[in-house]
């Protein structure tokens, strides 16, 4: 196995949001818990950005809610926050909750192969600020795009990945991975990850999915659109699980086309929409928009 490495540079980062942070609130409704929540922030002098908040039933249904908060010397502040929270809503509503910085980007690693337009386009978004992510590395089983991620200033890590076997390529991804990235972009990635790797990669992993799921699985999906004549073609951003392309969705879109486009105007325009469903996919995860609930979402765009 070859292993290369492109010496990183100092890319851009989106703008930080200075002393604002995300609460996520999940588990059974009940009366009070958005009081309780704003009596915890504000004992705290937080001021309150935004809340949104789902109930799939008020009778004793699943409760979800995103809080944006401000405050001045958040940081210091975090320990004592968390110290409530864990009594007004762990202890007396049963709730869970994720409480973090905004100022701190999470950490991304993309995977590609050759196929490009997903990868340049979140790294082209990534450098002017339209992602709040640090982009920790790209790997990909080819080193096609080795130069064109180095202009980004980006570390760039060639893992090939040959034959049914994967057990090497994919040990050399979790060495990579390891304690340095807080989520997995497949960016167009054309290798099926094992149940293993999933397993063992500790971090959430997004996939973008060449059709709105489920429809014209494998190989050519373009030309296979083309011989149904389809009227529409679409683009599934969804969490990557064991069970191939069966994970909780995050976004989907679809474009019409007619029967004068050919499968390459169809590939092109399919193009467009999954750069642009997985690129709103990962800005909603990195900002702390997506709840997941077994295999569905809650998306607070």
């Amino acid at each position: 196995m070859t292993l290369t490495q492109e010496a990183p540079a100092h890319p851009k980062q989106g703008k930080p949001a200075h002393h604002q942070a995300s609460l996520i609130v999940q588990g059974e409704d009940r009366t009070g818990i958005v009081a309780a929540v704003a009596s915890v922030l504000g004992g705290h002098g937080a001021n309150i950005v935004s809340l949104d908040q789902y109930s799939d039933n008020p009778q004793g249904g699943a409760f979800f809610q995103r809080t944006v908060f401000g405050l001045d010397n958040l940081q210091a502040a975090l320990p004592e926050i968390e110290h409530d929270l864990d009594t007004r809503l762990v202890r007396d509503y049963g709730l869970t909750y994720t409480l973090r910085d905004l100022s701190v980007p999470k950490r991304v690693a993309i995977f590609a192969s050759k196929s490009d337009h997903c990868l340049l386009d979140l790294l082209w978004r990534h450098r002017r600020g339209q992602l709040p992510v640090t982009v920790a590395m790209v790997i990909s089983n080819h080193p096609d795009t080795a130069e064109e991620v180095r202009s980004f200033g980006i570390p760039f890590f060639h893992v090939p990945s040959m034959g049914p076997d994967k057990s090497a390529a994919e040990a050399e991804h979790l060495r990579l991975l390891k304690d340095n990235v807080d989520f997995v972009v497949l960016a167009r990635y054309m290798q099926i990850l094992s149940g293993d790797f999933v397993e063992n990669v500790g971090v959430p992993i997004i996939n973008i999915h060449h059709s709105f799921l489920p429809a014209f699985i494998g190989a050519g999906p373009y030309a296979k659109a083309k011989e149904r004549g389809v009227k529409l073609v679409g683009a599934t951003a969804h969490y990557v699980t064991e069970n191939l392309d069966e994970g909780p969705i995050i976004e989907q879109d679809v474009v019409r086309v007619t029967h004068a486009d050919t499968a390459a105007d169809l590939m092109r325009r399919g193009a467009d929409v999954e750069r642009s469903v997985l690129s709103r996919a990962v800005l909603w995860h990195a900002e702390d928009r997506v709840i997941r609930d077994g295999n569905h979402t809650i998306v607070f765009a």
